[in-house]
């Protein structure tokens, strides 16, 4: 299975279009968005997604009642309070969160094979070892960086394929 993955979309629609436009080109089965939407009228660019999406309010999402109306009105996806845990048919446990203070808790407990943030608008990819829980010795944890590209000039959204074991940025 392979997953998109987003954050910090801050408004800019032009760069969710383009994202989108990527995730549909490498046929994601799922997008989970870390956070920061901001306003409702973000999901328009994501009705173009060929996958379902799953994601978390961040600091900057103000109206989350009106988003969360709106993204599934529009059929586009399902928005949660954060931290938001779900399990793949895969068996593959993901936590995501807007939050970067309790990554590292979250990834030491070894109960989740991913733990997907945002925030922070940088872009990390890591296998981090973990306390040997009941997910393995390893969790991946993965910032996909700003799609926006508002504070560190470039646009990045990541790609995690679980056939493959491997995990990159792609900068649009």
């Amino acid at each position: 299975m392979k997953v998109g993955i987003i954050a910090d979309t801050h408004d800019n629609l032009a760069a969710i279009s383009e994202a989108v436009e990527i995730f549909n080109a490498e046929s994601i089965e799922l997008l989970v968005h870390a956070g920061d939407f901001v306003a409702p009228f973000t999901e328009r660019p994501f009705r173009k997604l060929k996958a379902p999406m799953v994601g978390v309010f961040g600091n900057n999402d103000g109206d989350k009642l009106l988003l969360k109306k709106f993204y599934k009105e529009k059929g586009v996806g399902e928005l949660h309070e954060d931290p938001y845990e779900f399990e793949l048919a895969e068996k593959k446990k993901i936590i995501v969160t807007h939050k970067p203070t309790i990554v590292k808790p979250l990834t030491a407990s070894g109960m989740y094979d991913v733990v997907i943030y945002g925030h922070t608008h940088k872009a990390i990819i890591e296998r981090r070892r973990n306390n040997g829980g009941e997910r393995g010795e390893e969790t991946w944890v993965i910032n996909p960086g700003e799609c926006c590209g508002y504070i560190t000039g470039r646009k990045t959204v990541a790609l995690l394929d679980f056939e493959k074991e491997e995990a990159r940025i792609v900068e649009l």
